[in-house]
């Protein structure tokens, strides 16, 4: 195999790309100065050495614990219980959240054999422990899938008996779209997650 074709293979593994985006960006280095590629390959080489998972959360981070763990002003009472790190980042990005955040490493799914034991589960409920009452609430924000469905009622019968309120993010109508477009399942949602004006 030529190194062209090992690196295009490597590229196709990243999530989204496809075979010809990874032969794309292949002769996009290839065309460019070496030094950009050098650049990107000390990069990655820096993210492998250099970041890790928060010993507090699961965020990854560049120390044992993350900027947000680390951060005083966030309210340690409310944690948000996210399925991977990129959860996090689009959360906290809305800037709507002060809170903590706990990362599972993925969503319950036997027939792929992951179960509780293969997520962070065990760590979430010892923080939920250990804090001796301070969290106040549980945010469960794990994806709209089948999976995430299940973790979510899952985790919400292993939390509820230590004590905080467990919750679990809305869903509904994005804004910007038409009734006449949006499935059933989505509707009804919204329908039962309907408020007060």
């Amino acid at each position: 195999m030529s190194v062209i074709d090992e690196v295009t293979r490597e590229f196709s593994r990243l999530p989204g790309v496809g075979p010809r985006t990874a032969t794309r960006l292949v002769y996009h280095l290839l065309r460019s100065p070496s030094e950009q590629a050098r650049d990107l390959a000390r990069s990655i080489s820096s993210l492998i050495d250099r970041v890790r998972a928060c010993d507090v959360c699961g965020n990854f981070s560049e120390s044992t614990t993350c900027d947000i763990c680390a951060d005083a002003r966030r309210d340690a009472s409310v944690i948000c219980v996210v399925e991977s790190a990129f959860d996090v980042r689009s959360i906290d990005r809305t800037g709507q959240f002060a809170g903590t955040f706990h990362v599972l490493g993925g969503s319950l799914s036997p027939l792929d054999g992951v179960g509780p034991e293969q997520l962070r589960i065990a760590a979430l409920l010892e923080r939920v422990r250990e804090s001796d009452g301070r969290v106040r609430e549980v945010i469960l924000a794990t994806n709209p899938s089948v999976e995430g469905e299940a973790t979510a009622v899952y985790l919400e019968g292993v939390i509820r008996p230590l004590g905080p309120r467990v919750t679990r993010l809305a869903r509904g109508i994005p804004v910007g779209s038409d009734l006449e477009f949006v499935d059933g399942s989505t509707l009804a949602e919204a329908l039962f997650g309907r408020r007060e004006m």
